[in-house]
């Protein structure tokens, strides 16, 4: 989102009521507000545009959707991610079920029945090949039969030894922080496809909608210009034998073409540097001709209502 000042008309003049600059009584200039552009988060077509140029809107208002694209798929991973670790954590913090360790019982006992069998078959095989009723590879394939029968009983009673143990803190703390991880990474994706929603952010104006439904802007273009509901200001240069008068906050007499009352009005900003020409590059005389950009806030409630870029005019004789 960007923040720019908006003038109604390109020329901001000064109004003299003598031949010389010293008798000047008013400056003039014109009636602006704060403008907001409202930039495409990618470069992804518009599908829903819900508000129309002109139209006030409220702060929080949907002005504007884009479609998620690639954003889209990016959203269901990320779901799916957070949601396959936060199962796993709750598998760990449950523990193994009955059923495992009913099933690790029977597998160690059939892993114990095999390692008997095959100890027992190992102790017959070495008789026969004491007698010489049986070669020596009968003998070591009798052997290796015995060694993986017990290497199979060592891994199902380790399987259930480790399933009546539970499940250890630090694997339950690691799954944790795999849930947070993807939480972040949902949260991140999440934003991101928020900015898809064009909303107001304050209350205002739609000045400008530079792209139509089904065009594809740019990423970083403005998609949305508006017009902030905020107190208007007036735009004027200030001459330099003024200059000192008007301070942050000193009070003006404005007035408005067409608005019979006078406003009161506050300055909130007058430039350090004057406009055109530098001042070090004047003789002392020219210096009179020097001018400086100055906003004046209308403080009266009469303001809030008129429209941005009429005429105004501010009093000099009247600063105080």
């Amino acid at each position: 989102m960007k923040i720019h000042r908006v003038s109604g008309t390109l020329a901001v003049f000064l109004l003299c009521w003598g031949c010389g600059p010293h008798d000047q009584q008013q400056v003039l200039g014109t009636l602006e507000r704060d403008r907001l552009e409202l930039i495409a988060e990618a470069n992804e077509p518009i599908v829903e545009v819900l508000h129309r140029e002109g139209e006030a809107v409220k702060a929080g208002t949907l002005l504007l959707r884009l479609d998620l694209g690639t954003m889209a798929p990016r959203l269901e991973q990320a779901r799916a991610a957070r949601g396959a670790a936060e199962q796993h954590l709750a598998e760990l913090v449950k523990g193994p079920r009955a059923q495992e360790i009913l099933e690790a019982r029977a597998a160690l006992e059939a892993a114990q029945s095999a390692a008997a069998t095959e100890t027992a078959e190992f102790a017959r095989t070495q008789n026969l090949f004491a007698d010489h009723l049986v070669p020596r590879s009968d003998l070591d394939q009798a052997q290796t039969r015995r060694d993986s029968a017990l290497s199979a009983r060592k891994q199902a009673q380790a399987r259930l030894d480790l399933l009546l143990e539970g499940t250890r803190i630090e694997a339950v703390e690691q799954a944790e922080a795999q849930l947070r991880q993807a939480d972040a990474e949902l949260a991140q994706l999440q934003v991101s496809a928020n900015r898809y929603q064009i909303t107001a952010p304050r209350d205002g104006r739609i000045e400008a909608l530079p792209y139509k439904l089904g065009e594809r802007p740019p990423a970083g273009a403005p998609i949305v210009v508006m017009l902030v509901n905020a107190t208007p200001y007036a735009r004027v240069y200030i001459p330099e034998n003024h200059r000192a008068q008007f301070l942050p906050n000193t009070r003006v007499v404005v007035h408005v073409d067409g608005v019979k009352e006078k406003l009161a009005g506050s300055v909130r900003f007058v430039s350090a540097e004057a406009a055109f020409t530098p001042y070090y590059a004047l003789t002392q005389e020219d210096r009179t001709q020097l001018s400086y950009v100055a906003e004046i806030d209308l403080t009266d409630s009469a303001a809030l209502d008129l429209p941005s870029g009429i005429p105004v005019q501010v009093d000099l004789n009247r600063v105080q």
